[in-house]
Order: structure tokens, then sequence, then C-alpha cells
């Protein structure tokens, strides 16, 4: 049985196969022009999907890499002030012990004194210590004021608040990114004289040890010295957390580099996989 084919059932047919070659030579001069197989997702879906999910990849370690070269600049602006305070606090140590001794005269205690107020001044300094950006890198989260100031009574005081930032430095890793005042300018206790216990400020027990070596007083200098080593003991605390935080920053630096390379190298060998060589002329 011979099937009869009508006129507008060719022609139909002889339209639709003419235009699925037209649509196959666009593309084929679009790969041409681009050199790329996949010109659109809708080419290829499976090997656009991998080539997106990589370029995803790629851009957020990105994103954790800078986020860490941030993390590294704050975290070692902090450990430099907090060994430059350290260095002060083992220097008015050493002058107390002079001012200490029976050789010294009221003369000799009146220079020190003098020095250990010029000391306090500078540690006062560092504890106010601004980044790059102006903010105050040991006052919490109220970066837009000084860490220490001076209260009613004009007693300086920690005026920043405990606030412990954090920020992401990997899909399951964060990384604190301050130290609170608090925590490196530690306040000391002391008895009251009446059975208890009273806290006083880093920056008034300095001031109390100052006012001891001008007015010779033995018992204020040997507390003055007991709570400097405390204080130094809190300081080289922080420091080390810090110390501790820069090693995890630059551990996961590196973790993040080999991890940027690895996608980056598939990124491009599917790339060159999807690419087809041009034919020669």
């Amino acid at each position: 049985m011979v099937m009869k084919v009508s006129t507008g059932q060719y022609f139909d047919n002889a339209s639709s196969q003419l235009a699925t070659l037209q649509n196959s030579l666009s593309q084929t001069q679009t790969q041409l022009s681009t050199s790329l197989q996949i010109v659109k997702p809708s080419d290829a879906p499976d090997k656009a999907s991998l080539v997106t999910r990589l370029n995803t990849e790629i851009a957020k370690q990105n994103t954790y890499v800078s986020t860490i070269k941030t993390l590294q600049n704050s975290l070692t602006a902090q450990e430099t002030a907090l060994r430059s305070a350290d260095d002060v606090l083992a220097r008015i140590k050493e002058l107390t012990v002079q001012a200490n001794s029976d050789t010294m005269s009221s003369s000799d205690r009146n220079t020190i004194s003098q020095e250990l107020t010029q000391l306090r001044d500078q540690i006062l300094s560092i504890a106010n210590t601004q980044d790059s950006n102006g903010n105050y890198i040991f006052a919490g989260s109220r970066v837009g004021q000084p860490a220490f100031g001076p209260d009613a009574k004009g007693m300086i005081n920690y005026q920043g608040d405990q606030t412990r930032l954090t920020v992401a430095v990997g899909d399951s890793r964060a990384i604190n990114m301050n130290t609170p005042g608090s925590d490196a300018f530690t306040r000391l206790v002391r008895d009251d004289g009446k059975g208890g216990k009273v806290g006083v400020g880093f920056f008034q027990a300095l001031g109390d040890l100052i006012n001891s070596v001008k007015n010779l007083d033995k018992a204020g200098m040997q507390r003055g010295l007991k709570e400097v080593d405390t204080m130094t003991l809190g300081m080289s605390d922080a420091n080390a957390k810090v110390g501790t935080s820069l090693n995890i920053a630059d551990m996961q630096s590196s973790i993040l580099s080999e991890v940027n390379y690895v996608c980056s190298l598939h990124y491009l060998i599917y790339r060159i996989w999807i690419t087809p060589k041009r034919s020669p002329r």
C-alpha cells in the first residue's frame, strides 16, 4: 500500500528540517566564534552545572582568603600592642624595685616617679590603639570610642564592652578577631581592710603605685610590685590567646590556598574539556 503525502505535509516537514538546520548552524557559528562547546547552560546542563559549581566554590574561597587577610592584620596589631605593653610593665617593675631600695634618695624617687608616670601614660596610649580605619582595637564592639577613658571622678576605667567578635574563615571554622581591653588590662583585687575584697582598675593601680614611690610608702610599693606581676600575667594570657588565633588563621590560610588551587585546576580542566580545538584553516 502506497502512503500518499500531501503537498502541505511535505512543505511542513521541509520547513521543520530547515529550521533545525538553521538552529544547528547558528549554534555552531557561536561555538566557533567563542571557541566554546557550551555557549549557554542548556547546551549541556550537566557540564555547565559542574563549571558553575566550581566557579561558585572559587569565589567563596576567595572571600574567605580576603577575610583572613583582614583578620591577620587585626590580630597582628593586637599582638604588637600587647607585647609593647608587656615591655612597659617590665620597666615599671624594674623602676619600682629600684625605688624600694633604701639607697634611693628622695630626689631619686622623684625622678623614678616621673618616669613611672610617663610609662603609665604610654600604656594608656597602647590600650587605646587604633587600626587603619580609626577603630579602637581593644574596645570590644564599641570601636568608635577609646577603650579606656576618665569617668566622672577622673579615674581611668574601661569604657568598652565584653563583646568577642568572630569571623568565618571556612565552611565550618570561625576565629576570634578581637580582645576586649578588660581581658588584657585587667582589674586587680585588693583587701578592703575589713576582711573583704575590692576591685581596682588597671590604671588606678598604676597611679597608686606612682604615689607610693613619691611618698616612700614601702607597703604600697610592695603591693604595687605584686599587682604588676598580676598585670603581667593577664597581659601574657591575652597575648597568648591572640597568638593562638593568629596561628589558626595562618594554618587556615594555607588550607584555603590549597583548596583554591585544586578548584582552579579542576575549573581549568573542565573549561579545556568543553572547549573544542579550532579546525585548521
